[in-house]
């Protein structure tokens, strides 16, 4: 009995090898030295190998094989409301500054004054509050006068450029509405200023 199982278990063995050897593709030299191909039945033939997924962050090639440079990757990367934010928009009124104890209207803020003028011509319906405000030094009623006087430079300047007076009006804040707390140079010169506010 055991020499039948022995024998029945040979046979299958050498079944499975036979038939592993018949799906062997052969290949043949010609007489050109090129090799040739047995042709594959169609069960043998091999199914397709599937890509595997590539990482998020490997950006992929552009067609001539180069990688795209980080700006073009940053570009396709930002949101699109940043992309409708980068639209060049009309600026709005600039505040200028004035010199110690001044209220002339300084060479450096008259381009910021002509911006302002084209602003306030292209919005026709819009009018405005020039605010006059002081540094710290001086008393407050002194300040108070001179933030005035400021206002009303600068109110006189864009009738100059052509601005309806009616639409603009003044207020003094002195020293009481600082931009800046330190005392320094650099934070007093902040605060004297012309600030423009729309109504």
């Amino acid at each position: 009995m055991k020499k039948y199982l022995a024998l029945l278990l040979l046979i299958f063995i050498s079944a499975g090898f036979t038939a592993c050897a018949k799906k062997a593709v052969k290949t043949e030299t010609g007489a050109a030295g090129a090799v040739q191909t047995a042709p594959v039945k169609p069960s043998e033939e091999a199914k397709p190998v599937e890509k595997a997924p590539q990482p998020e962050s490997q950006p992929a090639a552009t067609p001539s094989g180069a990688m795209p440079s980080e700006e073009k990757i940053m570009q396709a990367e930002k949101p699109k409301e940043a992309v409708a934010e980068a639209k060049p928009e009309m600026k709005g009124l600039q505040d200028i500054f004035f010199d110690y104890d001044r209220f002339y209207i300084r060479d450096d803020a008259k381009p910021a004054l002509e911006e302002n003028a084209k602003y306030l011509k292209a919005n026709k319906n819009g009018s405005i509050v020039i605010e006059g405000h002081c540094d710290e030094r001086g008393t407050s009623e002194y300040n108070m006068a001179l933030g005035e006087r400021r206002a009303q430079s600068v109110r006189k300047y864009l009738t100059d450029l052509g601005i309806d007076p009616a639409k603009i009006s003044t207020i003094s804040y002195g020293k009481e509405k600082p931009f800046c707390a330190d005392h320094t140079e650099q934070c007093w010169q902040e605060n004297r200023r012309a600030r423009f506010v729309e109504k």
